[in-house]
């Protein structure tokens, strides 16, 4: 069910009302800069790569017309702060987004193939329908680190569990999303 808040906003990118930007600002701003910031460490990239997300959303709304306004957006933002990073550190590794990218590997094999895997909507229906099935804590903690970017550490102490017991979590889940996609014919 699509956030009555959320349904105005995108009727004012398709009317291309110039209040479409601000009102998206003012909701879910801070969430964009925490993303882009799990991702990037300067306030100035992560400023930048915040408007260049709302540019992008004027730019894809239409025809798009997100279902999860919220997860539209932190797609956007995050793949826009991977692009500003993998720009800034060229050949260099950046250990801290490494991680989170390395972890999926064992059931998406390479960067591009998860983003061309993540344009396809029915995998992106899949996904979330096998999100919505998990438990509250389990479905939090792989959005949190997989979604958002939080590190471990982040996410033991917001659920106030042992990064141990985090690193089960993701580990379960990821093996469970894994099973749920080839079931569904997902090639991965």
């Amino acid at each position: 069910m699509k956030d009555n808040n959320d349904i105005d906003i995108i009727k004012l990118f398709e009317s291309r009302n110039d209040d479409a930007i601000s009102t998206l600002k003012e909701k879910y701003g801070s969430l964009c800069r925490h993303v882009a910031g799990n991702v990037l460490t300067n306030s100035e990239d992560i400023e930048e790569c915040v408007n260049d997300t709302y540019l992008a959303v004027w730019n894809t709304i239409p025809p798009e017309k997100p279902v999860k306004l919220s997860s539209y957006i932190c797609k956007i933002v995050k793949n826009t702060a991977l692009k500003k990073l993998r720009y800034n550190t060229a050949s260099k590794r950046n250990s801290d987004m490494e991680v989170p990218l390395t972890e999926t590997e064992d059931f998406i094999s390479s960067g591009s193939e998860i983003e061309a895997q993540l344009e396809n909507k029915e995998t992106v229906t899949y996904i979330n329908s096998f999100l919505k099935g998990l438990r509250f804590n389990d479905r939090n903690i792989f959005i949190r680190r997989y979604i958002l970017g939080d590190s471990i550490a982040q996410i033991s102490g917001m659920f106030n569990f042992s990064e141990s017991k985090v690193k089960v979590s993701l580990h379960r889940t990821k093996n469970k999303l894994k099973e749920y996609l080839v079931k569904k014919g997902i090639e991965l």
